[in-house]
């Protein structure tokens, strides 16, 4: 059977279920022991110590856009890419955008709102930013999918399951796409789908304990990866002084170095 290394809170996993789900093909998932554990097996499979990782026999992929590529390659039918060049390369930019930008916006509310990396006038003013670029991504993301039932086309696909789970995020940080607009009406589309109600409970229910998360982070046993857009957003959004404090209590990381 196929294993799913994944955290049932990361959206670049919950799009890899997705579309196994989608493709009717049968998963196992796990945690892998980041916060702690024996990480030589997993480290084995994914050097950059990240999830998701799909195993599938003896093939190990990491990489949540290679493992769809792969999903799609091994698993044709039915199709989640469009049937043509142009509407593929339209799909893959909505995922792109919404893996290297969107992302880092809903992280960020996590990190102050949950791990309370801030608090005071910084939180306010961090939280105040990213209601403005969600603003900006939900109108852009409204003008990508038009008079179009969903973002893949005609039919749900690569372009829907890479933008649900951060559409759903967002919702959970406060920032649901805007009453009665198309944005909207897709959302409550597609979260009928088994497949995205499915990843949704699990994250759901992945959330018990949250309120631990500050102590732990504060005491250095929880550390929170910074790296590409992450970074970029705290330090574009004036959460510099977050970085140097979570560098100097090394409570938080950076890409893990190959050895």
């Amino acid at each position: 059977m196929v294993k799913i290394y994944e955290h049932p809170l990361s959206p670049y996993a919950q799009k890899v279920k997705i579309a196994l789900a989608e493709k009717g093909v049968a998963f196992e998932a796990e945690i892998p022991p980041l916060a702690g554990g024996d990480l030589g097996q997993f480290r084995a499979l994914n050097p950059r110590l990240e999830v998701p990782t799909l195993i599938d026999g003896d093939t190990a992929v990491f990489d949540s856009t290679i493992i769809l590529e792969y999903i799609e390659d091994r698993w044709p039918t039915p199709p989640l890419l469009p049937a043509t060049p142009a509407e593929r390369a339209r799909v893959r930019m909505l995922e792109d955008v919404c893996d290297t930008y969107y992302e880092a916006i809903n992280w960020s509310c996590f990190e102050i709102n949950v791990f309370k990396r801030a608090e005071g006038p910084l939180a306010e003013r961090l939280l105040g930013r990213a209601t403005e670029q969600t603003a900006g991504v939900h109108a852009w993301l409204e003008r990508q999918l038009g008079s179009r039932p969903f973002f893949n086309g005609d039919a749900f696909g690569w372009g829907d399951l890479s933008v649900v789970p951060h559409v759903q995020a967002s919702t959970l940080v406060g920032h649901a796409p805007p009453e009665g607009s198309r944005l909207a009406a897709w959302l409550g589309r597609v979260n009928t789908r088994p497949s995205v109600a499915a990843v949704a409970e699990a994250a759901t229910a992945s959330m018990g304990g949250f309120e631990m998360l500050p102590q732990l982070i504060a005491s250095g046993q929880f550390v929170r990866e910074y790296r590409d857009h992450r970074l970029e957003w705290m330090m574009r959004s004036g959460g510099v002084e977050i970085v140097l404090d979570g560098m100097r209590k090394k409570n938080i990381r950076f890409t893990h170095q190959l050895a």
